[in-house]
């Protein structure tokens, strides 16, 4: 696949429109990803753009944060408070294929924009709805951001117990129920528009941030329904080494054995502490004693190099920039370079490639409301009825 000409493949969503009320993260990846499969994204925003417009690292009042998440999607600028806008957007609905919002539960409706409310306009919409705990239930209208869905859903507990010595949860900066969920929104809707294909209808679907959390709690989930002996000590961690970590992943029999050469242990393969999986998981501690007390006495390059050649699977511990300028990812193509009112970035690509689709990120960041006269003209709304809807014509440098 890396050497296709991607200039000359079609996009999978070539021809499909998505109307996307989404903001922050969640819905707004969720739309990205439908973006660089060759979906028309319609972002719709407030004059004064969503939230993520101001989410650093700003240059020239531009955020690369807010590119990352919405490169590749057109700008339409609306009042949904307004009686004008509305009706707008439900003349937009006749047009679209999908339609993406992550409102708490409640807000779609009270603007009369709901599944309930717009599907006649447009029988083969696809609705796609994400929030914090579902549409209906005794939880459903909680606020909810990434952080209180990783508490509620177990996710933090669960790490912290695989802390030695530790307690009180870790600090959250990295929002893995926003992506993970906007991942499930994407798998849904390729899931309905497949369906839709033979049936001619389309459907509402409902995604919950806190059961796409649980799906990454998959032992966890198990183990609370059974009584399971708890591991004497975490199964994956670092092994220290003369200048920093390395990550050691002992999955399998194989793996097991291999490390035990390494390390220069052949007899412990037949040690009856750790010769049986049930034996390795009662002295996991002993175990990984034995394995740091090689691994501390080199470096982490000699240590990767030795594990490596027994096909041991391991990592040092990086940084995003380490990461980022591997060359794996350049070879392939995992980074795009985007520009915008602040000049140029770079941004993920989809981490999937396809032997015959194109998936990329656009090139070129829209500018806020950039296309807000050409979709209302579109609707058939006439250059007086443009005037008096948006009062003057959108700005379209505030990036």
């Amino acid at each position: 696949m890396a050497g296709n000409d991607e200039g000359n493949l079609t996009r999978s969503f070539d021809g499909l429109r998505v109307l996307d009320f989404s903001t922050t993260i969640a819905g707004p990846h969720c739309t990205r990803m439908l973006a660089d499969t060759g979906a028309e994204v319609i972002k719709i925003e407030p004059a004064e753009g969503e939230t993520m417009r101001t989410r650093p690292p700003v240059r020239n009042n531009c955020s690369t944060a807010f590119g990352q998440l919405n490169v590749g999607k057109r700008s339409l600028v609306l009042d949904l408070k307004s009686p004008e806008g509305v009706e707008a957007v439900r003349r937009l609905i006749a047009t679209a294929d999908v339609l993406v919002e992550n409102f708490r539960p409640g807000v779609m409706r009270r603007l009369r924009l709901d599944y309930a409310s717009v599907h006649h306009i447009n029988p083969k919409l696809i609705f796609c709805s994400i929030s914090g705990y579902g549409q209906t239930g005794p939880s459903a209208e909680l606020p909810a951001y990434a952080p209180v869905i990783h508490a509620a859903s177990g996710y933090e507990m669960a790490h912290v117990a695989h802390q030695p010595g530790r307690s009180r949860p870790d600090y959250c900066g990295i929002y893995h129920a926003d992506v993970l969920t906007g991942v499930y929104a994407f798998g849904a809707i390729s899931a309905a528009l497949y369906q839709r294909s033979a049936s001619g209808k389309g459907q509402h679907i409902d995604v919950s941030m806190m059961e796409s959390m649980l799906t990454l709690t998959l032992n966890e989930v198990q183990a609370a329904q059974f009584d399971v002996k708890p591991p004497q000590r975490p199964m994956f961690g670092p092994i220290e080494t003369t200048d920093g970590y390395v990550m050691v992943a002992i999955a399998s029999e194989k793996t097991f054995q291999n490390l035990m050469q390494v390390i220069g242990r052949p007899e412990w393969v037949s040690d009856p502490r750790f010769a049986r999986y049930s034996d390795r998981r009662d002295n996991w501690a002993s175990l990984m004693d034995g394995v740091e007390a090689w691994s501390r006495a080199i470096g982490t390059q000699a240590c990767l190099a030795a594990l490596n050649e027994y096909g041991v699977p391991s990592s040092a511990y990086r940084t995003v920039r380490e990461a980022l300028a591997d060359p794996q990812l350049a070879h392939r193509g995992g980074l795009a370079e985007v520009e915008d009112g602040g000049g140029t970035f770079r941004v993920l690509n989809l981490p999937f490639r396809m032997s015959g689709a194109k998936v990329a990120a656009a090139r070129r960041m829209s500018t806020l409301g950039e296309h807000t006269l050409s979709y209302l003209k579109e609707i058939g709304l006439s250059e007086e009825q443009i005037a008096d809807f948006v009062g003057q014509r959108p700005k379209t440098a505030q990036g």
